[in-house]
């Protein structure tokens, strides 16, 4: 978080609203070099290996989709916000394989929200997020909860 007071606070995410996350382009290094440090399967390092797999080409690994929605979502509004982390990730689905050259992008949408009964200054958010590729397809969907400061405990 930055030393400015945050845009974004608990109040903000009403339940129903739409947060779009920007587009990421993937690359073909970042793949490869994704998949050489953590998941060094072959159709992750090699294009002739992804087109000959079930995925149809050099794919990015599932757990590298997965952190690259976590950076749109720090860009788009996470590290504006009063966020206080999230105790765990309800669940991941890889739907189709995220190619080499495809542009992703998302949206979060607000599915619940209530303040925590033994903090009352922290807010517990639960937050959809769909990620599609450049066709519209969903490649990825998250489900978790997060917990945000109130804004009148941030200006106290």
């Amino acid at each position: 978080m930055s030393e400015h007071s945050p845009r974004y606070a608990y109040e903000d995410f009403t339940v129903g609203s739409e947060w779009p996350l920007g587009s990421k382009i993937v690359t073909t290094e970042e793949i490869i070099d994704f998949a050489s440090q953590f998941d060094p399967q072959p159709f992750h390092l090699d294009e002739a290996a992804g087109k000959a797999s079930v995925l149809g080409g050099l794919a990015a690994s599932g757990w590298h989709t997965a952190s690259m929605f976590m950076r749109m979502l720090c860009d788009s509004y996470l590290l504006d916000s009063t966020s206080q982390g999230a105790p765990g990730v309800d669940f991941v689905k890889w739907k189709q394989p995220v190619l080499a050259g495809d542009t992703l992008t998302g949206k979060t949408t607000i599915l619940d929200r209530r303040t925590s009964k033994s903090k009352p200054s922290l807010g517990f958010v639960k937050l959809h997020h769909t990620v599609f590729n450049q066709n519209g397809v969903i490649v990825c969907e998250l489900e978790h909860t997060a917990m945000f400061s109130l804004r009148e405990a941030v200006a106290s």
